[in-house]
């Protein structure tokens, strides 16, 4: 087509370290709606993500299962890529920023924004872990919070009143990692000087939505700042060349991603040219699709580096809200995380495309996941308008036409409603008004379902004489449902590839809703997609789950067990026989106990409080009928009870001297 758009398109870069959960889908069922509407009406649309691989937390996470960084992130790049097939997420390319072509951007843009003096060289005071031997990011520090006194807040802000500081403020601070206090050090840091592009972000956030436009205004009043945009060994990222023993802050290299793995694909297709997307005057548009938790990134940092490093700028930015389901924010303790995996262990990703279809507007208002709600709206909706139709027609057409369609429509100004009704529904999927253009369609469903029921074929086929007049009446019916799946192709990807295989005439495209389908063979009618039961819908949420670690202790004292529950648990007395330094490990120790009848060896981490020789002839409480756990020290056959917030004050429960190994504990 002579209008034909190019069109490169994004989805925020999942995080590298956990599994994707039903808020990261929302995300990318708003985005590969939006693309393949863009697909279906004849644009190039080129939709690519990767995951966030670097950082702190995934070198500190792959310490902790006793791999390597790339170990971790190769694992989850397979299970992300696995769980978004499942949801039909149709991706072009789905990279990492773990990656070559990263590596030579992220490179290639600090020298260029270095030489057009955007860089500077300043030297920090950061806290310290002299324990693990590293700076600590800001949400690796805990303490009492400077300006209201709560406890156990993060070295940035406080979650109570909401102050923002700076690590070394905090009350009693502690490391996250270690437990021990940190303390001071001074690095030299580069930093990315945001304020030289002001004036260029104020003319660049026009173009994004006013809600947006109005959250940045606040960070404009308040003068934009310098962005730190390394950090100190150890760390798992990019180095910054001609600075050693220093890494890019993840936040720098992520976006950049988009690019990297837009460039990985165009090395292996012929029809793409990198240039033609990225470079300053380029025609083709680029959109990312983000939560509004990192808006400040996406759209003051990230265009202010493009335009610095001689690079397009984005064309827009499209933000969402939340997840909530059934009401409440997502947590383990409420049962109301729910993994992508848990979900599509027990449903169809069609069922929640289409729910998240119903639900997303353009704003950036909150979603809630509502399981009632949401069994009723696709039985109703796809299941009893929707494919209704077709079920309600097809075997008329099969049994009494020999699988044929008639020759023309008895009631062509209906049909043509429909039709007439594509550029409406088009503009609402533009601009990603999803919920209005469902309302629209099933409002156009109603309308076929009232026409088939005022016409009852099932009766009319009777009588002889009416033939024809059912042969009408049942063509009619399948090319109003025809033109509804090809409005609903974009949500429904997978009902629309099995309507297109039984109405026989081809893959759908959006114009054909122009012309309706006449005189041609049909195939046998399948059922295209079954009732959710509502316990099917619940069972989603039955995954055992424990208290988040990070939430206070009185928010997760609700969690309750039994007498009999507790009975089970099999504590014993042990004496430690051997206690050593465990090779690799910087929190354990390995204990070998005597338990009574037997020996066992356990890893404890206990390192911080104790040294190896205050452990020996020493008497604990063991779990005795903890199930063996392997790890890559060796297996570990039990677990000792301590006491404490962690670090230095780690201590012990011991029994009573008199205590014999092998009692049991009542």
């Amino acid at each position: 087509m002579s209008n034909q758009r190019k069109i490169l398109v994004t989805s925020a870069l999942p995080y590298a370290s956990g599994p994707l959960h039903l808020g990261h889908i929302v995300e990318f069922v708003q985005t590969d709606i939006w693309v393949r509407f863009q697909r279906l009406r004849g644009h190039q649309c080129i939709y690519v993500c990767a995951d966030d691989a670097h950082g702190t937390p995934i070198m500190l996470s792959a310490r902790e299962q006793g791999i390597s960084p790339e170990e971790l992130v190769a694992g989850f790049l397979e299970s992300h890529t696995t769980d978004l097939a499942g949801f039909d997420i149709s991706f072009d390319n789905f990279h990492s920023t773990h990656s070559t072509e990263n590596t030579e951007l992220v490179q290639g843009i600090f020298h260029k924004l270095d030489a057009a003096g955007h860089i500077a060289r300043r030297t920090i005071v950061q806290a310290y872990d002299e324990k693990e031997g590293m700076f600590l990011p800001d949400r690796y520090v805990r303490g009492t919070c400077p300006n209201c006194g709560t406890e156990d807040q993060y070295g940035d802000s406080c979650e109570s009143c909401g102050a923002t500081y700076a690590p070394a403020e905090l009350r009693d601070a502690v490391s996250v990692i270690s437990g021990t206090k940190p303390v001071e050090r001074e690095s030299e840091h580069l930093f990315f000087r945001l304020e030289n592009f002001e004036i260029m972000l104020r003319d660049w956030v026009t173009r994004l939505p006013d809600g947006v436009q109005r959250k940045l205004e606040e960070w404009f009043e308040s003068g934009l700042q310098d962005w730190d945009i390394s950090r100190d060994p150890p760390y798992f990222g990019i180095e910054v060349p001609g600075l050693p023993d220093h890494y890019f802050y993840v936040w720098l290299d992520a976006p950049v991603g988009y690019m990297a793995s837009f460039k990985n694909l165009c090395e292996r297709r012929d029809d793409l040219d990198f240039d033609e997307f990225w470079k300053p005057d380029s025609e083709a548009e680029v959109y990312h699709f983000i939560g509004k938790d990192i808006v400040y990134f996406h759209c003051l940092f990230w265009p202010a580096v493009l335009q610095g490093a001689g690079y397009r700028t984005p064309t827009s930015v499209f933000v969402h809200g939340f997840l909530q389901i059934n009401g409440q924010k997502m947590s383990k303790r409420r049962k109301t995380f729910v993994t992508a995996r848990q979900y599509l262990d027990k449903l169809s990703g069609e069922y929640l495309r289409y729910y998240y279809a119903a639900k997303l507007g353009a704003g950036v208002e909150d979603m809630d996941l509502n399981l009632d709600d949401f069994v009723q709206r696709v039985n109703a909706d796809v299941v009893g308008k929707l494919v209704n139709i077709a079920s309600r027609c097809a075997g008329f057409i099969t049994r009494q036409f020999d699988g044929r369609l008639a020759q023309q429509l008895p009631d062509l100004p209906l049909y043509t409603r429909f039709a007439d009704a594509s550029e409406r529904i088009a503009g609402l999927y533009e601009g990603r008004e999803f919920s209005r253009a469902m309302r629209e369609i099933m409002s156009l469903a109603d309308e076929a379902n009232r026409y088939i029921d005022e016409h009852k074929p099932w009766q009319a086929i009777k009588d002889p004489a009416n033939r024809d007049a059912v042969h009408g009446v049942c063509t009619q019916g399948l090319n109003l449902f025809r033109a509804l799946m090809i409005y609903l192709k974009p949500v429904l990807p997978g009902i629309a590839a099995a309507s297109e295989e039984f109405l026989n005439a081809g893959e759908f495209r959006w114009d054909d809703v122009a012309t309706p389908l006449l005189g041609s063979e049909i195939r046998k009618f399948k059922p295209l997609i079954r009732r959710i039961e509502a316990k099917q819908a619940q069972a989603i949420l039955d995954v055992p789950t424990e208290p988040e670690p990070d939430k206070p202790a009185a928010e997760a004292a609700d969690k309750h067990i039994s007498i009999d529950q507790f009975l089970e648990i099999d504590l014993r007395v042990a004496r430690v026989i051997e206690a050593s330094y465990v090779d690799g490990a910087d929190k354990l120790l390995q204990l070998t106990l005597d338990a009574g009848e037997e020996k066992r060896t356990v890893f404890a981490g206990i390192r911080s409080a104790y040294e190896p020789e205050q452990l020996r002839d020493r008497l604990v409480i063991v779990v005795a009928n903890l199930a063996p756990r392997k790890m890559r020290f060796g297996v570990s056959e039990g677990m000792v009870l301590a006491a404490g917030p962690g670090g230095e004050d780690i201590f012990l429960v011991s029994p009573d001297s008199n205590a014999k190994p092998g009692m049991r504990v009542r």
